[in-house]
Parts: C-alpha cells; sequence; structure tokens
C-alpha cells in the first residue's frame, strides 16, 4: 500500500475536436438496464452522433458500423485491430491465466511501478484541488467512464481525471465482456474506448483526445491539458500494458455473471502502482464501481479520511457485503473471492 501523498505513437490531428451525442440520463439507463438485467429491447432513439476525424486504435467495431468511415480511417481500424487480435492472446498468456491464484508479490509490485514510472508527470496529482465548491464533494459522480484497464488511450482519460479531481462511475469493458460493451454498442453505435457519457451536459463521445480537451473545458477552470494527456510515445503508451501482461484487459471465465446491486467504491488515483493492480481486477471481474480520485492535493482526501481513517491507497468500499478495506491484496482476495464462480 502507498500513501497518497507520495508521487510515484498515438497522433491526433488539430481537426475539431468531439463526438457528441445528445442523451439523458433516462435514455440511457434504459439501455443499461435492458442489457444488464435482460430485460425488454430499449427503443431505438434518433440522436445524431457527430464524427470525429481522429481514429484511436482501440476498437472492436462491427462491419457494418465502418460503412460510414473514411478510406483512412478503416484502413488504420483493420491494422490496430490485427495488431490488438495478435497482442491480447500472448499477453493473456504470458500473463498467467488465472488472475485469482497467488501472485508473486515482488514481480506484480515491480511492473505496476515500472508502469508508473513509464507514465510519470501523470496522473498523480490534482490540480484542481479545493477549487471545487464543498458542497460537491462527495455527490453522486454525473460521468460514466466505459473503458478497460489495459488501454493506453483510456488511461489517459483516467490520468486527465485524476489531475481534475473527478469522480465518475467507471463500466469496465475487457475483452469478452457480457454486459458493458453491449451498453456502449446500442448507445453510442460502435464498440471503441473510451467512451465518456457526461449526464450533466447530455454529452456523449469517443476518442481520448477529444474527451480530454471536453473534461478541461468543461471542468479544468480555464486549464490546459498537458501534451502528455492528448499524445504519447509507443514507450509512455503501451508499455504499461506490456509490462503488466494485458492485465485488465480480458473478462475472466469464471466471473459472476450477474452484477451486485449496487457498484462498488474506489479510492484511487491513476499512477498508484497498487490502486492499478486493483482496478486490473475490477476489469477481469467487469465489476462497475465509483472511482474517487485521490491524487496528491485532491479536495476529496477529506472524504477518504472519513471512510477509513487514512490518506492511504486504493481503499475499496461494497455496500453490498457492509465490506471496507485497503491492502491491495486482500482485496483482491476479497474481490475474486465475492464475485468470481470459482468458490
Amino acid at each position: 500500500m502507498c500513501a497518497i501523498s507520495c508521487a510515484q505513437p498515438f497522433h491526433f490531428s488539430d481537426s475539431p475536436p468531439c463526438i457528441k451525442n445528445s442523451i439523458s440520463a433516462s435514455k440511457f439507463n434504459s439501455v443499461f438496464l435492458s442489457v444488464s438485467m435482460h430485460m425488454s429491447r430499449p427503443q431505438h432513439t434518433s440522436s445524431v452522433i457527430l464524427k470525429s476525424t481522429r481514429k484511436e486504435s482501440v476498437t472492436t467495431e462491427s462491419p457494418q458500423i465502418s460503412d460510414s468511415k473514411s478510406a483512412g480511417s478503416e484502413n488504420t481500424s483493420s491494422t490496430s485491430s490485427s495488431f490488438l487480435s495478435v497482442l491480447c492472446p500472448l499477453l493473456k498468456f504470458f500473463g498467467g491465466g488465472d488472475p485469482s491464484r497467488e501472485r508473486n508479490e515482488t514481480i506484480e509490485v515491480a511492473t505496476s511501478s515500472l508502469s508508473s514510472v513509464a507514465r510519470l508527470p501523470w496522473g498523480s496529482r490534482s490540480l484542481i484541488g479545493t477549487a471545487h465548491s464543498p458542497e460537491s464533494i462527495g455527490k453522486s459522480p454525473k460521468l460514466q467512464l466505459y473503458e478497460f484497464e489495459a488501454c493506453p488511450f483510456c488511461r489517459r482519460v483516467r490520468e486527465a481525471m485524476t489531475e481534475l479531481d473527478l469522480s465518475s462511475e467507471v463500466y469496465p469493458c475487457p475483452k469478452g465482456s457480457k454486459r458493458h460493451r453491449e451498453v456502449v454498442r446500442k448507445t453510442g453505435g460502435k464498440e471503441q474506448f473510451p467512451f465518456l457519457i457526461d449526464l450533466n451536459n447530455g454529452v456523449s463521445m469517443y476518442e481520448s483526445g477529444d474527451i480530454v480537451r471536453y473534461l478541461f473545458k468543461q471542468y479544468g477552470l480555464g486549464r490546459s491539458p498537458s501534451f502528455g494527456l492528448l499524445e504519447s510515445t509507443p514507450f509512455t503508451g503501451w508499455v504499461p500494458t506490456l509490462l503488466r501482461a494485458g492485465r485488465g484487459m480480458t473478462l475472466w471465465d469464471r466471473a459472476v455473471i450477474e452484477p451486485p446491486l449496487k457498484m462498488l467504491e474506489l479510492f484511487s488515483y491513476e499512477n498508484n502502482p497498487y490502486a492499478r493492480i486493483v482496478r486490473e481486477a475490477l476489469c477481469e471481474l467487469e465489476l462497475s464501481y465509483v472511482l474517487h480520485n485521490v491524487g496528491e492535493g485532491s479536495s476529496n482526501i477529506e472524504l477518504l479520511l472519513t471512510a477509513s481513517g487514512s490518506k492511504e491507497v486504493p481503499y475499496l468500499v461494497d455496500p453490498n457485503t457492509g465490506t471496507q478495506m485497503g491492502d491491495y491484496k486482500k482485496i483482491l482476495s476479497y474481490l475474486f473471492k465475492t464475485y468470481s464462480s470459482a468458490c
């Protein structure tokens, strides 16, 4: 466990940002419930999504959806999909398979710490801090992020949320997802990640660069995102994924199918090596959770102190069982025992 005070090429054009889609909370909830609880099909909406000229590589679009794209975007998607189709099984093989079994702590912490070093300048501290109004702290977040932990593009969005001191509902979408990928496809029109829904403003969008710019514009109080949050080199972008051998990429085949009634809560900040390991497990179990970012200088530290009596992360709260705990090893053991069919 690490004290919170311890800090620990993909190029985008300058074309206009955003893929936007007006979406109401009630409309989204009807889609989500229809998928996760196997209820009746949601009605089709007539909202229009404005296409972005940027294209990222983490996508599992169907051929029918890609018909509307330019030839250049199709080539990029095809190349990226081919790359991922090779990378995913390789990382799963070298990652050791069963994520619930006892792990080598030295290797786990070393590889996660090196991953933090690769992204050291980003995702460790809050740039906003006490600028948030006191009444907003601890309220239910209106941001919903669909992502998976191993995705380098999703990582940049989570880093931005740490720096902006934003809490968010996180819906992990690992490869083989049983619930959340279907929600993204029905809501946004394609399976591409990250995918953000901002219920405050009725906006939904793909593309990490667009999302980061949007978050800073809406919640950055005049600040601009640093270059590293908008673009990254192959080293800083993919090394954390490679070092972690694809942890947080694929749904574990013994994860429970039915989701818990209430969302878990996790106090974390993006570049904390111990919190990363817990987020990987939440992704592999496809467990949605409320992410409270508590980077250095965060206004959420008081909330963490109230819950745990400490500034250390990760810290997990499970309202379904009344469990609250720190120490990433205990959290891993708890998650795999409680939310898998192995036991």
